[in-house]
This record gives structure tokens, sequence and C-alpha cells, in this order.
């Protein structure tokens, strides 16, 4: 059974783990100092997991009334397809439901999103 909850607590090696077990890995920073302060400053950190074991993590970024930037999203390659990233995503967005849940799609999952009801939005920029 998939227990969720809130972790601010989460380790950086913990992180990193299962950024490795998921699609995410390639995208995302190496080095476990600079994993461990993403985890340390984000303002929501919500966790899945199989008993000990982290399966899923949402890590956002939120002023709490505005916007929300959902900054990664990730599940263990071995627990994909099982509603895993939708209930994350839906918890992040119940941290701060007045604000906007804002989120880059990794090129493999654009598909996803507008699948569990997320809106494209093309206008976006980065530097």
């Amino acid at each position: 059974m998939i227990t969720y909850s809130l972790e601010p607590e989460l380790t950086g090696e913990e992180f990193q783990k299962l950024l490795m077990a998921s699609t995410l890995a390639e995208r995302r920073p190496k080095a476990l100092e600079t994993l461990k302060n993403m985890v340390k400053h984000a303002d929501i950190i919500l966790t899945a997991r199989d008993g000990d074991k982290l399966v899923g993590v949402s890590r956002s970024i939120s002023d709490f009334t505005y916007c929300t930037y959902l900054s990664d999203l990730a599940v263990d390659e071995a627990y994909q397809h099982q509603g895993i990233g939708k209930e994350l995503i839906r918890l992040t967005k119940a941290q701060a439901p007045e604000a906007k849940l804002i989120l880059l799609a990794a090129p493999a999952a654009r598909e996803y999103y507008p699948k569990i009801g997320m809106t494209q939005f093309e206008y976006c920029f980065y530097q």
C-alpha cells in the first residue's frame, strides 16, 4: 500500500536515489550538495512510500497564494502507471488550493499532463 505524506525532512540522499530510479535524474544536478539544498529550500515536499521505500516525490516552491511551481515530480520507474504521480500532484495542489500549479514537463511526459486535466500553456521562458 502506498502512503503519502508531507516530508520536509526528506534527505538529499533519498531524493538522489529516487531521481536515479525515475526518469528525472538525467535532467537534474548530480552533485549531492546541490540536491540537498534543493530539498532544504523547497516549500512543499510530498512523498509516496511503499513501506519505508521512497517511490515518489513532489518538490515545489510556493507563495501559497498566487503560484506553486512544481519543480520535481519523480516516480520510481517500477511504480509508474499506478496513479502515484497524479496523486502527488493532487496533494501538492491541496497545499495551496488558491494558487496556480505550474510545472515544466519533461519531454517524455508532455503527453501525460493533459491526460490528468492540466492545461498546456505555450508562453514559458527560462534562462
